[in-house]
């Protein structure tokens, strides 16, 4: 499967999902994908952040950062195991961490926001864009083309990630790069990709 999408798209494909190891990484990247992304195995072993930029490159590694708001300790705390598991890490510490360790970059996902369609978790993706100097993909949220111009200027993000609403076809990736361009933020467009 990744072979085959890796040969039909004009992006870098980025794997996640049930990796931790060297060795499943070399696998992936030997098909085709240009980064991975691992989640629950960073924060199970953080030494796999280390090993996996020292042998593949930093820029091939992305940590995906689940997190939700905690009332009580007014803190965001981070999860794993696809939301389901509390960690008792502080999601702007860990943020500090994996890219200490080498992470390329982050993809943050706001367990408050995702699917509620409401917009983007902007204080959120604020908070860890402005501790780390990687960039930092917001996910989560996403209910209509504004929501994009906001997470990329008032949330700081340097890119957004969003699913449901193009699976729902709200509206199309294009009309999203149209209306970021039309709001003078830097985006390229599908037919700019194949030049």
């Amino acid at each position: 499967v990744v072979r085959r999408a890796a040969g039909e798209i004009f992006m870098p494909l980025v794997v996640g999902g049930g990796i931790r190891s060297l060795e499943q990484m070399h696998k992936i990247f030997h098909t085709g994908a240009k980064k991975v992304s691992i989640n629950t195995p960073a924060v199970e072993n953080p030494d796999l952040i280390a090993e996996a930029a020292r042998v593949f490159g930093r820029e091939r590694i992305v940590v995906a950062i689940d997190a939700r708001w905690d009332e009580e300790k007014q803190d965001w705390e981070v999860y794993t195991h696809g939301g389901r598991r509390a960690t008792g890490k502080r999601a702007l510490d860990w943020a500090a961490q994996v890219e200490k360790l080498g992470a390329g970059e982050i993809l943050l996902t706001s367990m408050d926001a995702d699917g509620g369609r409401d917009g983007f978790d902007l204080p959120l993706t604020r908070a860890v864009s402005e501790r780390v100097q990687i960039p930092v993909i917001a996910s989560g949220g996403a209910g209509k083309v504004e929501h994009f111009a906001e997470v990329l200027t008032t949330g700081k993000a340097s890119a957004a990630l969003a699913a449901s609403v193009f699976h729902y076809r709200r509206f199309s990736v294009e009309d999203v790069k149209k209306y970021l361009r039309e709001q003078g933020l830097e985006v390229r467009l599908a037919d700019e990709f194949r030049r």
